[in-house]
C-alpha cells in the first residue's frame, strides 16, 4: 500500500447558506489523501498503474465548481467520484476549507474533514 497526497488545490467558488456567498464566492483550499496499491506501478513506472494525480485534481475542481450549501456536501461528492473514477483508490480522506469565512469574526478558515473507503 502506499499513500498519494494532492494538497493545498486553490479554487474560486460559491458555497454557502448565505445568499451572498452564492453570488460573490469565496475563496478554498482542497486537500487530499488517498490509499492504494502502489507496488505494481513502482515496477512497472507506468501510469496506467496508478492513481493519476491529475485526475484527482480535476475532479476535485469540477467538484467544487458545483454551488452546495454545505461543504460536507462537496467533500461527499468528491469522494464518491475519486472511487468511481479510479479503482485502484481503497480509501480517500479531503479536507475542504473555506478561507476567510463570514462568520463575525477574525477566522483564517473553517475546515470540514471526511473520509471514506472503498466499498468491497
Amino acid at each position: 500500500m502506499g499513500i498519494i497526497k494532492v494538497e493545498n488545490i486553490r479554487v474560486f467558488a460559491y458555497h454557502g447558506c448565505l445568499k451572498e456567498e452564492t453570488k460573490i464566492g469565496s475563496d478554498y483550499r482542497v486537500d487530499l489523501q488517498v490509499k492504494a496499491n502502489l507496488q505494481e506501478s513502482a515496477k512497472t513506472d507506468k501510469l496506467t498503474d496508478t492513481v493519476d494525480y491529475v485526475l484527482l485534481n480535476r475532479i476535485i475542481k469540477e467538484e467544487m465548481d458545483k454551488p452546495s450549501h454545505l461543504l460536507e456536501t462537496v467533500a461527499k461528492r468528491i469522494l464518491n467520484r475519486i472511487f468511481e473514477a479510479d479503482k485502484l483508490v481503497e480509501k480517500a480522506t479531503v479536507w475542504v476549507s473555506k478561507l476567510n469565512p463570514p462568520i463575525g469574526g477574525d477566522v483564517a478558515r473553517v475546515t470540514i474533514k471526511m473520509t471514506d473507503k472503498r466499498k468491497k
